[in-house]
């Protein structure tokens, strides 16, 4: 039955997000001091892996990231505290687009790597705006187009991805 299924899909993805808060509790715990926590957010096909993959070398090795939508402040706390339990800053980095790009790009993926559009129109709708307040460093917000033909793939280095799309680390 559907409602049975939709159950499980809750247990996994909670599942999921466990991993995930494990790995980078994980991560950060053999920080140096000179490490950062760059937690990427956006909509779902905002740009986020991109920006890593284009990013990551000019940040260093010392550089730990979160990738995924984290649309409310309050999907933001948990990441937030983590890094500070381990004494290392954190950067918020908002890849934002707008719903039309958001939408345009998801079709550009590859099939097993799109997203429903009704997921994007949700988060999309319920995005709050990252601030310092929630506990960043800084806030940094980028609004432009990834360049022509940049891959999505995230990097080997560790990165932690959303659970729906988790990948290794």
């Amino acid at each position: 039955d559907s409602s049975t299924s939709r159950g499980l899909g809750d247990v996994y993805k909670r599942q999921a997000w466990e991993l995930a808060y494990r790995d980078l509790d994980k991560a950060l715990s053999v920080s140096s001091p000179a490490t950062k926590l760059y937690v990427v957010v956006g909509v779902q096909a905002a740009g986020k892996s991109s920006w890593i993959q284009q990013n990551a070398a000019a940040l260093g090795g010392d550089a730990v990231f979160f990738d995924a939508a984290l649309p409310k402040t309050v999907h933001r706390e948990r990441a937030i505290q983590i890094a500070r339990s381990h004494g290392v800053p954190v950067v918020c980095i908002w890849l934002k687009a707008d719903l039309q790009t958001a939408l345009r790009r998801n079709t550009q993926r590859r099939a097993d790597h799109q997203v429903p559009e009704q997921a994007i129109r949700s988060v999309f709708a319920m995005f709050e705006s990252p601030s310092e307040q929630e506990g960043f460093a800084v806030v940094h917000i980028d609004d432009t187009e990834p360049a022509p033909g940049s891959s999505i793939q995230p990097l080997s280095l560790i990165h932690i991805s959303e659970p729906t799309r988790r990948r290794g680390i």
